[in-house]
């Protein structure tokens, strides 16, 4: 039984290190792409040891140096203010709904449900966020609209708060005296932190990755986020190498590493937040694993 146990191990052991190898090739190849001689991705492709190494990808993104930093600016206001508010509004949703002595409870939860099944539509969406409340190129149009409030990660913090949280605690505060703001900061959150660092991890990619509030609601290029930013110097390479803005666009295409810009883009986009995933992933695993569990 004891070597039948170790055996599993080892094979389990050997089977997660090949799918972790198996998940972290693209990326591995996208870094390594970013790096090649534009020559050498177009007569050999893309491998993982290239002919020829080189930084002409990123020597061209950085000569807009001052735009990154700025995009990358909003970015991290964006996400950081986003995802703190956007956490707030659903714990305030959330905890009231897990109640079970709240009145109508059913009929609110039902409206939150409601919302993940129908919207208003592009259009008519557009025209409240410009016409009625005038966000266009302001910064909450890269913080309001559909990335506020999401009925999915109130429903879940709800379902966390009803089935993770001993009723006993909660009638232990009121005993005490407890206001239900005392009992909620106080009390409940500390016991919910894999799930309130796991929905923050959410909804801060969900903001950092956010290119659609960008493309309809700004044309001030001061305001854009990095994901708008990048997306506008892929446009402008595919622009260029198209020849389409005449003249000697096809020299200027001819000496730019176009097909590395693009794995540079997404370098760049990309690596922030696979830094700062590697110090919340302990509570992630743990959040979604008692919420699978116990849910």
């Amino acid at each position: 039984m004891v070597d039948n146990s170790r055996g599993f191990q080892i094979a389990a052991h050997i089977f997660m290190f090949a799918f972790m190898i198996f998940c972290l090739f693209p990326f591995i190849l996208l870094v390594v792409s970013s790096f090649t001689d534009e020559g050498t991705l177009v007569r050999n492709g893309y491998s993982l040891f290239p002919e020829k190494f080189s930084l002409e990808s990123y020597k061209y993104m950085f000569q807009k140096s001052e735009t990154i930093i700025r995009a990358y600016g909003v970015t991290v206001f964006v996400t950081v203010f986003g995802t703190v508010t956007s956490l707030l509004l659903t714990i305030l949703m959330a905890y009231p709904l897990s109640r079970a002595d709240l009145p109508h409870r059913n009929k609110v939860a039902f409206f939150v449900f409601f919302t993940m099944l129908f919207n208003g539509g592009l259009v008519p969406t557009y025209i409240m966020w410009t016409r009625y409340l005038h966000i266009k190129d302001t910064i909450w149009a890269l913080i309001i609209p559909a990335l506020l409030l999401n009925a999915f990660y109130v429903i879940l913090m709800r379902s966390y708060f009803s089935t993770n949280i001993p009723e006993e605690v909660i009638e232990a505060g009121r005993m005490d005296g407890a206001g239900e703001f005392h009992i909620l900061f106080k009390l409940v959150l500390p016991m919910s932190l894999p799930m309130v660092v796991t929905l923050s991890l959410l909804i801060g990619l969900g903001y950092w990755n956010d290119w659609k509030n960008g493309l309809y609601y700004l044309t001030d290029s001061s305001l854009f986020s990095v994901q708008n930013m990048l997306n506008t110097m892929l446009q402008d390479v595919q622009f260029l190498a198209s020849g389409g803005a005449g003249g000697n666009a096809s020299e200027i295409a001819a000496s730019m590493p176009s097909v590395g810009i693009k794995m540079a883009i997404a370098v760049v986009g990309a690596l922030p937040i696979l830094i700062i995933y590697p110090f919340f992933q302990r509570y992630f695993v743990k959040g979604i694993t008692v919420g699978a569990v116990k849910g």
